[in-house]
């Protein structure tokens, strides 16, 4: 019997065997917070009630609602504010640094489960894991402008995960002081923003952000209040009542707030690409309610973040595969007959927000002549595509994420380029774009997850003392010595020094087969795109 005390009662977890090596102490499907029903949904959550008895917590809580992107079926419930805690020790010598992850999918799936986020890899480096489930699209980011539904409850909802476990993760052996939060893609940005907002501050000692920053386009939607709108409509609300509204979408089935496609303008419509349309907003001040984060992006990362919070952040070799994917929803014969025929198919979303047509084109010349010069689009220049795509949605705002960072900020930081290879890449695969160009390996979006985590809903076992393996052990002590030193490289086990991220020595670590230190990220393309921004879109730019 594994029992652990905690503000709200009793929990009673299990002893599991690591295949990996080892054990650990399971503590699955904790309350963190009422259940976000009723009047509840779209609120900020509410702390958890007391419970009377031993509260078993051997399985997991349900995961938010969501479509199931492998079945294309609905599963989970509103009732999904739960975590699960990991630990190699209950009662070690010295508390245990914490590791609390945030998972990815665009705002709208995933969930915290150990089909994909078991602990088996991590733990064996004698830290804490707890990862978490909070609400997703409609339910997490629904934002009236108004007190009754705000907007950024998903945000919200993270932030009370921090605050459970800051106040009761000494009881599984943790050290409340030395808790590092880390993401991937969406996860990522919400890492990011939480080293902004005014809810955050002291809450965690480190960060990690993994292929995704509050600097990317696509974490806050671009005119949301024509989203909220443009979903009522189309649900057969024809009201802008912030009122009505509120008491329209609380009245809706669930099944009605998931998987929507909601194109708000033509250009949009006629591109039929996969969209966030539900992510971080700036929110209005209203009395009696704690504001989790109003402003711009890069204005917010220009105003500093949380002092003397250590951070890593980072993306991988080959970003733009999933960028090619959602551009035209996995149906790759319309990807270059429209590269072929539109000039603003080529042009980065913040500047067709922003910028005239006549800049659109010139835009678009530019970077097509940079990337293809007079080349027909066919798939022979798919990697030349997918260098662009990488840039343009991901990796550009990332490093200038990194620059203005370092800019504005006295925080130490740390900057990577994921390049592992091997049998664990799978997301190009599993998107059917390997049938596209052959199977030629590539670290796609969101491919170092299977390196920090088993993944054994989706991957099969890696046995211990292959080549792979040995990248897994790498991938793992760096993220575990950030978690317990703030140094990856506290030492010279790994064979290098990665050295912090300045504006004068813009170091990096190139984490694949081995592991590199270098300089100047991209820098065979960076200056091209940093000349287009200063140029048509200077406030997206470190400068």
């Amino acid at each position: 019997m594994v029992k652990v005390s905690v503000s709200e009662g009793v929990l009673e977890g299990s002893h599991e065997k690591n295949e990996y090596g080892g054990s650990f102490y399971s503590f699955k499907g904790i309350p963190y917070a009422e259940p976000p029903l009723g009047d509840l949904r779209f609120k900020a959550p509410q702390p958890p009630k007391t419970w009377t008895g031993v509260r078993s917590a051997k399985d997991f809580g349900p995961i938010c609602y969501q479509m199931n992107p492998i079945t294309k079926t609905p599963w989970g419930s509103e009732d999904c504010l739960y975590l699960n805690i990991y630990t190699p020790n209950l009662k070690p010598e010295k508390p245990l640094p914490v590791m609390f992850y945030i998972h990815g999918g665009s705002f709208a799936i995933g969930g915290s489960n150990d089909d994909m986020y078991g602990p088996e890899f991590l733990i064996r480096h004698d830290v804490i894991l707890v990862t978490i489930n909070y609400r997703l699209e409609v339910l997490g980011f629904l934002g009236l402008d108004s007190e009754d539904a705000p907007g950024n409850a998903g945000m919200k909802d993270q932030v009370q995960a921090m605050k459970w476990v800051k106040k009761n993760i000494s009881s599984f052996g943790g050290d409340a002081e030395n808790i590092t939060i880390f993401g991937n893609s969406a996860g990522g940005v919400c890492v990011s923003f939480h080293l902004m907002s005014p809810m955050t501050k002291g809450l965690f000692r480190r960060a990690i952000m993994q292929s995704g920053t509050c600097t990317c386009f696509w974490s806050m939607p671009f005119e949301p209040r024509e989203v909220v709108l443009a979903l009522a409509k189309q649900l057969g609300c024809h009201s802008s009542d912030n009122k009505v509204l509120y008491e329209f979408f609380k009245a809706q089935p669930v099944d009605s707030l998931i998987n929507l496609q909601i194109p708000t303008t033509m250009a949009i419509k006629a591109k039929n690409s996969s969209e966030i349309y539900f992510a971080v907003v700036s929110e209005k001040s209203f009395d009696n309610i704690e504001r989790y984060w109003s402003g711009n992006s890069y204005d917010g990362v220009r105003s500093g973040i949380h002092e003397g919070v250590e951070v890593m952040n980072g993306y991988v070799e080959d970003e733009g595969i999933m960028t090619a994917i959602m551009t035209c929803r996995n149906d790759f014969t319309v990807l270059m007959p429209r590269f072929n025929q539109f000039l603003e198919e080529y042009v980065p979303r913040p500047i067709t927000w922003h910028c005239t047509l006549v800049d659109q084109f010139e835009v678009g010349r530019r970077i097509k002549q940079f990337y293809f010069q007079d080349k027909k689009m066919t798939f022979d220049v798919i990697n030349e595509l997918v260098k662009m795509f990488s840039m343009a949605a991901m990796v550009y705002d990332i490093i200038q994420w990194q620059k203005v960072c370092a800019r504005f900020s006295s925080n130490k930081l740390y900057f990577y380029r994921f390049t592992c290879k091997s049998e664990r890449n799978i997301m190009a695969n599993m998107f059917g774009y390997w049938k596209v160009v052959g199977d030629k390996k590539t670290t796609c979006h969101v491919d170092e997850l299977a390196y920090l985590f088993p993944c054994k809903g989706r991957i099969k076992r890696t046995e211990p003392g292959t080549k792979t393996f040995q990248m897994i052990d790498n991938v793992t002590k760096l993220w575990t010595n950030f978690a317990k030193f703030g140094n990856p490289t506290p030492d010279d086990s790994l064979g290098v020094q990665w050295s912090p991220f300045t504006l004068e020595e813009q170091n990096y670590l190139d984490i694949g087969e081995d592991l590199k230190l270098c300089a100047n990220p991209e820098d065979d393309q960076l200056p091209f795109w940093e000349d287009i921004y200063r140029r048509y879109l200077p406030q997206r730019s470190h400068i």
